[in-house]
């Protein structure tokens, strides 16, 4: 576990996931939304993106969480584990209201600063249009991922917290190749 691939719609736990796993394995962890995201939610153009994250994967080991899509293939070929968070949209949604709720006015550890957490309805909206559709292409991903690919299929928080706690196991006893600090 050198590369890892986070995905999952929005407030299915990705940025957490991540930076849990970069606590425990020491590999640098990337989010996207530090890629989309200019300070103040000003929103990077798609080639900008793109660029970034190809840059960004072309260090030996990483954490990377988050969308942009159309970076999906390179990444997926860079990456060891894959990671899907498919967790159920309603759940999601309170995840997100939660946080919104938590951080509003400030800036969440995963997003720019500048970038302060607010209630925004249109985001909501768009969990709930793009609930089918986006799980779709995420399972696209998943099932077409290459066999020497260590995949991870998450649809509830036990199953995350059991891989948590399996990692942690896995990792004192050195049975993942990753140094333990």
């Amino acid at each position: 576990m050198q590369r890892v691939m986070i995905i999952g719609q929005p407030g299915s736990g990705k940025s957490t996931l991540a930076r849990h796993l970069g606590d425990k394995t020491f590999l640098p962890v990337i989010h996207i939304d530090h890629i989309h995201w200019k300070p103040g939610w000003v929103e990077r153009d798609r080639a900008e993106k793109t660029r970034m994250t190809l840059d960004a994967i072309e260090q030996p080991k990483w954490i990377f969480e988050g969308g942009h899509s159309a970076t999906w293939p390179e990444r997926l070929a860079r990456a060891d584990t894959l990671i899907w968070l498919d967790l159920p949209v309603g759940l999601r949604l309170r995840r997100v209201l939660w946080r919104s709720l938590r951080y509003f006015g400030q800036s969440r550890p995963d997003l720019p600063k500048g970038c302060r957490e607010q209630l925004d309805w249109e985001f909501l909206s768009f969990i709930w249009r793009t609930r089918n559709s986006a799980c779709e292409r995420a399972r696209a991903l998943y099932e077409n991922a290459p066999r020497e690919k260590t995949k991870y299929h998450f649809t509830s928080r036990t199953q995350v917290h059991n891989f948590l706690s399996d990692l942690e196991t896995a990792l004192a006893i050195g049975n993942l190749g990753i140094p333990h600090r």
